[in-house]
C-alpha cells in the first residue's frame, strides 16, 4: 500500500478558503510586512504598505521602544460581489506594533512613502552609562 505524505497546511488552507467564502475576503486581515535594521546612529523600519492614497491614511506612533503603524487602505473603485472571481488585494483598516531593537528619539524621526514602501528613520537615543563608580565613605 502506498504511503501518502502528511501535509497539515493543506487542511489549514482549505479552512481559510472556506472562512473567506463564508465571511468575505476581509475576514483575514493582512498586516504590513516590516523589515527593521540598525545602523550606527539610527534604526530604520521599511514597511510594505501598497495602496495608500494620502499621508492622512496612515498613523505612525513611536514610544516605549515600540513602533506602531495604523491606517486605512481604500479601494479605488467598488466592484459588485457577483462580478468578483478572485479577490486577493487587501483593503480596509490595519494596525501593527513591533518592538524596536534600541531606544530611539521619537521627536526626531522621519518617514517617507514611495512606490508602496514606507521608510521610517529613527535616530538612536544616547545610551545611558551602565557602570557607575560608587563613592565609599571611609572612616
Amino acid at each position: 500500500m502506498p504511503r501518502i505524505p502528511y501535509e497539515p497546511m493543506r487542511y489549514i488552507e482549505g479552512a481559510r478558503r472556506e472562512m473567506e467564502r463564508l465571511f468575505g475576503a476581509s475576514f483575514f486581515r493582512e498586516e504590513p510586512r516590516i523589515d527593521i535594521y540598525e545602523k550606527d546612529s539610527e534604526v530604520i523600519a521599511s514597511c510594505e504598505i501598497p495602496g495608500l492614497q494620502s499621508k492622512e491614511d496612515i498613523r505612525i506612533e513611536i514610544g516605549d521602544n515600540m513602533l506602531t503603524l495604523g491606517g486605512t487602505i481604500k479601494r479605488e473603485h467598488e466592484v459588485r460581489d457577483e462580478n468578483v472571481h478572485r479577490q486577493e488585494r487587501y483593503w480596509g483598516s490595519f494596525r501593527r506594533s513591533v518592538a524596536l531593537p534600541a531606544p530611539v528619539i521619537a521627536e526626531e524621526s522621519k518617514a517617507s512613502y514611495r512606490n508602496g514602501i514606507l521608510e521610517i528613520t529613527m535616530p538612536k537615543a544616547d545610551p545611558q552609562p551602565r557602570r557607575k563608580n560608587v563613592e565609599i565613605e571611609f572612616h
